[in-house]
């Protein structure tokens, strides 16, 4: 899979960079994906996802089953 978070489905954006004399060139500003082992208790198992890193925070806050329910993500 490419750089694509599994949990959010965030993906890269395209935009321009602007140089001094206001130039403009395509650029992409790719999500910042980590590749995390996440062990689930209510299921007694461990899960291996690349997650962006605002999916990780979210994630940490309201727990692994309640926020992978809210995303309606099956594992």
């Amino acid at each position: 899979m490419a750089r694509v978070c599994q949990v959010t489905g965030k993906k890269r954006m395209a935009g321009n960079r602007v140089s001094h004399s206001h130039r403009k060139t395509k650029r992409v500003q790719q999500p910042n994906l980590i590749k995390k082992r996440i062990y689930i208790p209510e299921e007694d198992r461990t899960v291996t996802l690349k997650l962006c890193a605002r999916a990780l925070r979210t994630m940490n806050k309201k727990g692994v089953q309640k926020y992978l329910k809210e995303q309606d993500i099956k594992i």
